[in-house]
């Protein structure tokens, strides 16, 4: 049995300093070095639906490793690998340029062209060293790769094939090379010659096949590359983006970059393929994860919904129905993550589900109610409602666990993860002094997407003329929260408590979890502006973003995964939080941050930074095995416009559309283009706190709240 969700932490890094190259589409990735090569240690490789296809692949060039020159992208899904070959004896300078350019989609193409600079034809061999150990993701990404089933590996003439088998389980690896080339088991070569000027290519083709399905590869045959299915969605995906223009040029930068990562994030539900989803993050979470999904869609509405409905409709067709320890399912419960390949963990049709996530229940359910307040179909409501309501009686059910008002968590098995919030490693929850709390775990942010999934359900039932579902939903927030803030705030602290462990006690460290607080609208309006002082204060803001735990806790550390590092979308949130109860000085100032620290990674923010004070260095400094693209962190500049920037807060079904944006200084005038709303698309400029908004639906108003410090 393959205990895959009992690890709790970071993901083995993968190379440091950008020294690896990643390319994602769909179920698709590769991992490679800046010259092309796979290598057999670590965890490089080209994976589909979770398995290592190939993990080992290396051209050579008269027996020597090319030199490196450059690596030119394309998109998230290709890109074209430079080098030279070495100088021959006697000589400066080589004259064989070599080109490998890489496509990665349902396996893999890659043309190889040789290209002689020199003044006379050039001899060469050219050599290819190629493997397949068909090893799980997350065997390669904790790097404990065990061998099992049966393996072999065949040449029939020019062709080389790798298979697995292992009970039910087979895989399949078929690579061609040209006719003319010497095949051996793992190894090709050929010996060509490039003449003067000329030119030496061929195109080597990975072709997959998943128990005996052959995998349809996305650039088949001689077809341009360029004409293929994952370039034709990406363009389709690029023309219907928000365009964003600013006086600031590194915001136009971050918002393309941003919009581009998440279209190659996409995903596709093999039962209904054309309902694309976004996968977590890349590499290592090129799946469905319930937590992830329904964020990253909150954080999207503006940019397109329809990622949010075909989340909620996906998750709503694999929700819980029975109880089963083993992969922590229950009736009515959304899942955590969704995984295909080599396990026999909570096999379905759909893959291997793992249902430990605490928190993903009730943002279905907040979901919901905020696409229905962006404009969503009665037919669609109709199908989703159900679902919804079957979530929220998980919460009464099986979240709240001894009766006390507060959802916890507490896994079943110990082969579940022992946090299931967000912070899901094994040290992301502890006292101030370091202690680890003890589960039952009754998490403040949690507390605060249920407050926020009563609200949604009783504005829903509003909406279709329920009162008296819609009084039973606003009693139930309205007594969550005054429970919340009686039991978990901390008045000689001066901020909510984390949590509540097994003995009820409050979890007295300070965490960035309030800030989701902050942006439920869970927190009373008497604590909001001490929690905004924490929030925005130098032990826990570091002129990038906002410290998932503060420095003068006992394990805080700035290059930890959750223990004081910064995540831009749980800041992002608690910028969201800040602009919700009027403090837009200290949204702005938030929203400056994480734009800046987007500015310094070259446009593109990553799942996380270390949380190093911006007085300590100058730039964020790189946390090792941060996933990137990664989806919240992509929809992180999408939620700050939205949120703070724009301050877009449309309730379609009251027709109307509040606008009033805080727009930073430094980014003079913002001009936002292709906005969604309700099957429209809106214009809007924007000057400080001065908008003009184009292209309102039919039946919306504008209207401006005015939001103001304090309020």
């Amino acid at each position: 049995m393959n205990d895959a969700w009992t690890f709790a932490g970071a993901p083995t890094a993968t190379g440091a300093g950008g020294s690896v190259i990643t390319l994602v589409e769909g179920a698709s990735f590769s991992i490679s070095s800046p010259g092309g090569d796979i290598e057999p240690e670590g965890a490089h490789g080209l994976f589909f639906e979770d398995t290592r296809f190939v993990s080992t692949w290396r051209l050579r060039l008269d027996n020597e490793e090319p030199q490196s020159l450059a690596q030119i992208a394309h998109n998230p899904f290709s890109t074209t690998f430079v080098a030279r070959g070495r100088p021959r004896d006697g000589e400066s300078d080589s004259t064989l340029l070599l080109e490998r350019r890489r496509y990665v989609g349902n396996g893999m193409r890659e043309d190889v062209v040789l290209r002689n600079l020199g003044r006379e034809a050039a001899a060469c061999s050219v050599g290819f060293e190629l493997d397949a150990d068909f090893a799980h993701l997350f065997e390669v990404k904790e790097n404990r790769v065990v061998r099992r089933g049966h393996h072999g590996v065949e040449v029939d003439a020019s062709t080389m094939t790798f298979t697995y088998e292992n009970e039910e389980v087979g895989r399949r690896l078929t690579v061609e090379f040209p006719s003319d080339a010497r095949v051996t088991p793992r190894h090709a070569r050929l010996e060509v010659v490039v003449p003067k000027g000329g030119e030496w290519r061929t195109s080597l083709e990975f072709r997959l096949v998943v128990d005996g399905e052959p995998v349809e590869l996305r650039y088949d045959g001689e077809d341009p590359a360029e004409r293929s299915t994952p370039v034709d969605r990406l363009r389709t995906w690029e023309r219907t983006m928000p365009r964003v223009r600013s006086n600031d040029s590194g915001l136009e930068t971050t918002f393309r970059q941003s919009g581009r990562d998440l279209g190659a994030l996409r995903i596709f539900d093999p039962e209904h393929p054309d309902r694309a989803v976004i996968a977590a993050g890349a590499p290592w979470f090129m799946t469905l994860f319930g937590r992830d999904s329904l964020m990253t869609s909150l954080m999207t509405l503006d940019v397109d919904p329809t990622l949010a409905t075909n989340t909620l409709l996906t998750l709503a067709r694999l929700q819980g129905e029975r109880v089963d320890d083993l992969t922590e399912e229950q009736p009515g419960k959304i899942l955590h993550e969704l995984r295909r390949g080599l396990t026999t963990v909570a096999d379905t049709r759909a893959g291997s589900i793992y249902y430990g996530s605490i928190d993903a229940t009730p943002l279905f359910v907040v979901l919901l109610g905020e696409l229905d307040q962006w404009g969503l179909a009665e037919e669609v409501m109709a199908r989703l409602l159900p679902h919804a309501d079957r979530a929220l009686a998980w919460i009464e059910e099986f979240g709240d666990r001894d009766g006390d008002g507060f959802v916890e968590y507490q896994r079943a098995t110990t082969r579940g993860l022992a946090n299931q919030g967000w912070k899901d490693s094994f040290d992301g929850v502890s006292f101030a002094d370091g202690t680890l709390a003890d589960p039952p775990i009754a998490l403040c942010e949690v507390q605060g997407y249920v407050y926020a999934a009563f609200v949604a359900r009783a504005r829903i039932a509003e909406r279709l003329g329920d009162a008296a579902a819609a009084r039973d939903y606003r009693a139930r927030a309205s007594r969550l929260k005054a429970a919340f803030n009686e039991r978990f705030w901390l008045e000689g602290n001066g901020y909510y408590a984390l949590g509540l462990d097994a003995a009820k006690r409050p979890i007295d460290s300070l965490s960035s979890n309030i800030g989701h607080c902050l942006w439920t609208g869970i927190v009373d309006e008497d604590k909001a502006s001490r929690t905004v002082e924490w929030l925005c204060g130098p032990e826990m803001f570091t002129g990038w973003g906002i410290r998932t735990l503060a420095s003068s806790m006992a394990r805080y550390n700035p290059v930890s995964y959750h223990n004081g590092s910064v995540w831009p979308h749980d800041s992002a949130i608690a910028a969201a939080g800040l602009a919700r109860y009027g403090f837009l000085d200290q949204a702005k100032e938030v929203a400056v941050g994480l734009f800046g620290a987007a500015e310094a990674f070259g446009g593109r923010l990553p799942e996380l930074f270390c949380g190093f004070d911006k007085r300590t260095f100058p730039v964020p400094v790189p946390y090792p095995s941060s996933c990137s693209p990664q989806a919240w962190a992509s929809a992180s500049p999408f939620s700050l416009l939205q949120s703070v920037l724009l301050g877009l807060h449309p309730s379609v079904p009251d027709g109307v559309l509040d606008c009033s944006p805080a727009v930073p200084s430094a980014f003079g005038t913002l001009s936002v283009e292709n906005l969604f709303l309700a099957g429209t698309r809106l214009s809007v400029e924007a000057t400080g706190s001065e908008v003009r908004v184009g292209g309102l639906p039919e039946g919306v108003r504008l209207v401006r709240s005015l939001r103001s410090v304090g309020g």
